[in-house]
């Protein structure tokens, strides 16, 4: 078949077909980017680092989310770049560059999706895989305009991906159609069964948690899980990282589980005020990210600020475990802005359900 040029950067090499769907499915001729984390059967999971992908031999299978999609007609065409071992929001990687954010041209398209959204936003595929461990596929999704969906906290099976916090990491997807990510969705929620129709009211009501505790809860666990996870690796390996990743996990392999354990009881606080406040089939909705996408040519301290006042919002999810749908609903002037829609664990298809009867993606 005859795949656009990568105008973007948003692929590991050119694209090209690495597996093709099945012709009667659902998702037939639908096109599918992987981001680097995801294994795709002969080809190496880089995860946004050369070392990484030097130290590693090409998959032998699909991940089991790639099979499903595959297995439901999708035609998978090229793995997207990805921050590097998917530790960051922003979407710049030192060694592969970063993907042109066509919604907001000279800005960051964020991370660590980063490919899989630019391709997606640029119409390079139909739907973009990603993983979201604290905002991965949510915050490229709000900077490139695109609709984003976390799922719940198990509800996709994750084997055969590049692993940052595994009580955390999700497979999620990037689409502009609605339709299109509910009919993808469903192959990968199999028998995940149908929660409570989602309301619609303008009540406002607090949580009950600071954001800031949760945000400094969510970076205790996810550092020490990342370093439980690469800690060796990184060790024996001493890959180059940029100086944000390296000094995230720098950071990462001083923590201790002594530091952890009063996050643990917080997270668990967090997931109880959530449910609470999703029962019956509420939503709760808010800005994706604190704001429009970060200049490319922004400095450190910048990115920094944008980061940290972003995870205050993206934590609560990851915390939970809850499922969130993004859709490109605002603008903070010319930027886009996406609009975050959280649903009680297991809510995912009536989330998504109401997204594709409700929003039409601007052509």
């Amino acid at each position: 078949m005859h795949l656009p040029a990568d105008y973007v950067h948003a692929f590991v090499g050119p694209p090209r077909v690495l597996s093709t769907g099945v012709a009667n499915g659902p998702l037939a001729g639908t096109t599918l980017a992987v981001k680097d984390v995801v294994d795709v059967a002969g080809v190496v999971t880089g995860a946004g680092n050369p070392a990484y992908a030097r130290d590693h031999e090409p998959a032998t299978e699909n991940a089991t989310a790639v099979a499903q999609l595959v297995a439901a007609g999708a035609i998978v065409v090229g793995k997207t770049i990805t921050d590097e071992l998917a530790y960051s929001i922003a979407g710049r990687n030192v060694h592969y560059g970063t993907p042109t954010n066509v919604a907001a041209p000279g800005h960051i398209p964020g991370g660590s999706s980063a490919g899989s959204a630019a391709a997606v936003a640029a119409a390079l595929c139909d739907l973009g895989l990603g993983t979201d461990t604290g905002g991965s596929i949510r915050v490229p999704a709000s900077y490139c305009g695109i609709i984003g969906w976390r799922p719940t906290f198990g509800a996709v099976a994750d084997s055969g991906i590049v692993h940052l916090a595994r009580s955390f990491d999700t497979v999620g997807l990037l689409a502009r159609d609605p339709a299109l990510l509910l009919s993808a969705a469903d192959a990968l929620l199999g028998e995940q069964a149908w929660s409570a129709p989602v309301t619609s009211t303008a009540d406002v009501a607090g949580l009950g948690v600071d954001l800031a505790e949760c945000a400094e809860a969510f970076r205790l666990i996810q550092g020490y899980e990342a370093w439980a996870e690469h800690g060796a690796w990184i060790i024996k390996a001493q890959p180059d990282f940029g100086p944000d990743i390296a000094e995230r996990f720098a950071a990462a392999s001083q923590i201790t589980a002594d530091d952890v354990r009063p996050a643990w009881r917080l997270r668990e606080a967090v997931r109880k005020e959530v449910i609470d406040a999703t029962a019956g089939g509420r939503v709760l909705i808010g800005p994706a990210t604190a704001g429009g996408a970060p200049a490319i040519a922004a400095d450190a301290g910048t990115i920094a600020a944008a980061r940290s006042a972003t995870m205050r919002l993206t934590c609560v999810a990851g915390l939970a475990g809850a499922p969130v749908v993004v859709l490109p609903l605002a603008r903070e002037g010319h930027l886009p802005l996406g609009i975050a829609h959280l649903g009680a664990p297991g809510s995912d298809r009536a989330l998504l359900h109401w997204a594709a009867r409700h929003f039409r993606y601007p052509q």
